[in-house]
C-alpha cells in the first residue's frame, strides 16, 4: 500500500491588517479557528495510519485492524466535523466544500482498503491507491487555491 500524505494543512496563522473585507475576514477565521478545531481528529486518524502502513506494515491483519478500529472512526468523526464548519463567503465556502470533497474521497479510500484486506483481492487495493492518489491531488489543489484566495484578500500566512 502507498503511504498517505497527512491532508491536514499546516497549521497556519494569518495575518492580515483589520478592514472591511468579508472574505479576508472569513478566511482569517476559517484558517486560524475553525481548520484548528478539526485539524487534531484528522492528524490522530492520519497517524494511526501511517503507523501500519509504508516502512511500518507488519501485516494484513494489524492494518486490518487499526483501519477498521482507529482510522475509520476517527476520520469519520474529522469529516463530520468537517462538514459541520459554516462559513459566512461564497468564496471561503467553496475552498471549504473542496477540502470536504478531498476528504469524504480518502474515507472511502479507507473503506476500500478494508473491503480489499477482507477479500484479498490486489485489485482493489490498487483501486484504493487510485484514490489515495486521487485524494493527494485534490490536498494540493485546495493548498494551491486557499494560498491564491489568501493572496486576492491580502491575507498572509504565518507558518507555525
Amino acid at each position: 500500500m502507498k503511504k498517505i500524505i497527512f491532508l491536514a494543512t499546516t497549521l497556519l496563522l494569518l495575518l492580515a491588517g483589520c478592514g472591511n473585507d468579508p472574505v479576508q475576514e472569513d478566511l482569517i477565521n476559517y484558517v486560524n479557528e475553525d481548520l484548528p478545531a478539526v485539524a487534531k481528529l484528522e492528524k490522530d486518524a492520519m497517524d494511526a495510519y501511517d503507523s501500519v502502513t509504508g516502512s511500518n506494515y507488519t501485516d494484513d491483519l494489524t492494518t486490518y485492524n487499526t483501519i477498521i478500529e482507529e482510522v475509520i472512526p476517527t476520520y469519520n468523526e474529522f469529516v463530520k466535523e468537517l462538514e459541520a464548519i459554516s462559513v459566512e463567503t461564497d468564496a471561503v465556502s467553496k475552498i471549504h466544500e473542496q477540502y470536504i470533497d478531498v476528504a469524504n474521497l480518502q474515507s472511502s479510500a479507507f473503506v476500500n482498503i478494508t473491503d480489499a484486506l477482507e477479500k484479498g483481492d490486489m485489485g482493489l487495493i490498487a483501486d484504493a491507491n487510485d484514490q489515495l492518489t486521487d485524494a493527494r491531488k485534490g490536498m494540493r489543489e485546495y493548498q494551491s487555491d486557499l494560498k491564491k484566495l489568501a493572496k486576492d484578500h491580502d491575507v498572509t500566512f504565518d507558518k507555525k
